[in-house]
């Protein structure tokens, strides 16, 4: 959200082998430390183990995303990545990442989801704790509920 105005954003992800003793981090347009934390996330609370890996973030357009909801994007693009399994194009995903790899809710939901609409989006992930907080009919536009980042991924590629 910039203000009032929801803002979509592209969020590639790439894990690769490392070919050092310690395996690089790097992000542009995301803060570092927070992608360092969803990476450990991954790791303990979900089986996705990165620790022998290059990860890398990028934000396209140049867009610097400060905002919690933004988490769980960065982490479905780092999980498909290192599955080598890519996320359906007609799908977006919305969440803030908690420390036990729990979604947690964001703000202004039906806003978010009317703008993904109109840019031609029709699957949407988002907290389970947001399905009971829209209150527009979003037609044609399928909401997936999920509690988890295991979850998440998976209504992703399904």
């Amino acid at each position: 959200m910039e203000g009032s105005r929801p803002i979509l954003a592209e969020i590639q992800g790439l894990a690769s082998t490392s070919n050092f003793g310690n395996p690089r981090r790097m992000s542009t347009g995301f803060d570092y430390n927070r992608m360092s934390l969803l990476l450990a996330v991954l790791e303990k609370r979900a089986g996705y183990y990165f620790s022998n890996l290059d990860a890398y973030i990028n934000v396209v357009g140049g867009l610097r995303l400060d905002e919690p909801a933004a988490d769980l994007a960065v982490a479905m693009a780092l999980v498909s990545s290192l599955k080598d399994v890519p996320i359906r194009d007609d799908a977006m995903v919305i969440g803030e990442v908690g420390l036990a790899g729990e979604l947690r809710s964001v703000s202004r939901m039906d806003a978010r989801i009317g703008e993904a609409q109109r840019l031609g989006f029709h699957r949407c992930v988002l907290p389970y704790s947001n399905l009971k907080q829209i209150h527009t009919q979003h037609a044609g536009m399928e909401l997936i509920g999920v509690k988890d980042v295991r979850e998440a991924f998976d209504a992703l590629t399904s």
